[in-house]
């Protein structure tokens, strides 16, 4: 039997996550926090900052919509690439590339912190409307095309993160959805023309 990566990534922020749980010394170590990485070089911030999350509904939000799309991305990675590693290397890097902007805007504000491994899942979920751009998603019990919902989720995410105001990081969702959509066809250029090969399949 095959071993899951989605499965353990789960595991492993589920226990970091709810140990650290109403225990704002563990987050303080642990988060995204731009003005200690730029101050004390704490670049592990990057990564430590997508184990941890703020409840119960913040981390079943994310892990759920993980466990839906991770392990289809994996067969996918390992049929194309013949490997999963490029999907734990897609999933650092959706931990990293969408804080990066955060970073830069936020380095000298001492009172911005973010948790949460928001920007690797919409990483993976975009992964999946390159293989599959007509897949249903269920959003809120309504079902949607993979595509549809994407263009929907990118253009909310844009609007959201230059309104800002709701303490939730639009942006990390943007890039880590664009970050989702470049990384297969970076990979495979050819996967771009598979994309499209599908994508008009309906038409």
């Amino acid at each position: 039997m095959a071993i899951s990566i989605t499965l353990i990534i789960i595991i492993f922020t589920c226990i970091v996550s709810i140990t650290s749980f109403n225990r704002p010394d563990q987050i303080d170590k642990l988060s995204f926090w731009p003005y200690m990485i730029n101050e004390r070089k704490e670049w592990y911030r990057f990564i430590t900052s997508g184990f941890v999350h703020s409840d119960y509904m913040h981390l079943g939000f994310n892990m759920l919509t993980l466990w839906f799309f991770g392990n289809a991305m994996e067969q996918y990675f390992q049929l194309f690439f013949g490997s999963k590693f490029f999907f734990v290397l897609l999933y650092v890097l959706g931990l990293i590339l969408p804080d990066i902007s955060s970073y830069f805007r936020q380095k000298d504000n001492i009172s911005y912190r973010a948790i949460g491994a928001s920007g690797a899942v919409s990483a993976v979920l975009f992964s999946i409307i390159i293989f599959d751009p007509w897949m249903m998603i269920q959003v809120f019990f309504i079902p949607l095309p993979a595509i549809v919902f994407g263009v929907l989720y990118l253009a909310y995410s844009w609007y959201m993160a230059k309104r800002g105001g709701d303490n939730i990081g639009h942006d990390v969702h943007f890039w880590g959805a664009v970050l989702g959509l470049v990384f297969p066809i970076v990979l495979k250029p050819e996967l771009g023309l598979l994309f499209i090969d599908r994508l008009l399949s309906k038409f």
